[in-house]
């Protein structure tokens, strides 16, 4: 029997379920990976909000990371929450010297509820420190604002973002287009616009009316972090994600008082 590859989040812990670590490994195993994980914040939330969080240190993160390292061959990996700047100094010390192949990086700034979950000069870091070690990142559109420092009104704003963000050290970015932007979207159309360094890939899809988008960034980048692992090249592997998270958000559950975890099943 051929082995799974194995694929790892560093991630903060959704204990709801929707969102972080476990939706993450929800993801890898619905397309067939082994998941493995680390803790890097505790945070306390439910489908109504985030109500706080409780980070792990950099010393509780290595030492999550290094024996995982040491027994597993890690076929790709994604990073979600990293709320401090000494945690994600210590992941990107590990990742380079680890070597690691494909590395997705969702840059989670904050909560669909609205609570910032990086301050500042964290978010700095993780530009400066993550951006030059990924194959792709995946930020929405208000996370691609605060990363850039202007707003994204319409397509040029949206492509001088992507420059932007080439400029700090991204390779492949993937500005997601589930909110919506008048001078983006076409009505009932969600596009994501992957810009590469050959050119510009547009990836659309339908634009559902609903609250049930607890978690769709984690499980977007999750689900593209386990096609690169299975061979799938970015391109595809974003095609398959963004497919997989329409039909979850399509067939949402419904639980929960307010924003509803999305439907992670096996594909």
């Amino acid at each position: 029997m051929t082995a799974q590859p194995i694929c790892l989040s560093i991630a903060g812990l959704d204990p709801s379920g929707g969102a972080g670590i476990i939706a993450d490994v929800r993801t890898f195993s619905a397309f067939g990976c082994f998941p493995a994980a680390v803790v890097t914040s505790i945070t306390f939330q439910d489908t109504t909000g985030v109500f706080g969080s409780e980070h792990q240190t950099d010393v509780t993160v290595r030492r999550q990371t290094e024996p995982i390292f040491k027994d597993y061959s890690i076929a790709a990996m994604k990073t979600g929450m990293l709320p401090s700047k000494s945690i994600i100094k210590t992941a990107a010390s590990i990742i380079e010297s680890q070597k690691v192949e494909y590395l997705v990086v969702d840059p989670v700034v904050r909560s669909t509820s609205g609570y910032d979950l990086i301050d500042d000069v964290a978010l700095q870091s993780l530009v400066s420190l993550m951006f030059p070690l990924s194959t792709l990142i995946t930020p929405n559109i208000p996370e691609a604002e605060r990363i850039v420092g202007f707003d994204i009104r319409d397509r040029t704003d949206l492509e001088r973002a992507a420059m932007k963000m080439r400029e700090l050290g991204a390779r492949n970015i993937l500005i997601k287009g589930g909110h919506v932007v008048d001078g983006l979207n076409s009505p009932g159309v969600a596009a994501d616009h992957l810009f590469m360094p050959d050119g510009l890939r547009v990836f659309e899809g339908e634009y559902f009316q609903t609250t049930a988008t607890h978690g769709t960034g984690c499980v977007l980048s999750a689900a593209i972090t386990a096609g690169l692992a299975l061979g799938s090249d970015l391109q595809n592997s974003i095609a398959a994600a963004k497919e997989f998270v329409s039909e979850a958000i399509r067939t949402a559950p419904n639980l929960g008082r307010g924003h509803s975890p999305i439907n992670i099943r096996t594909i």
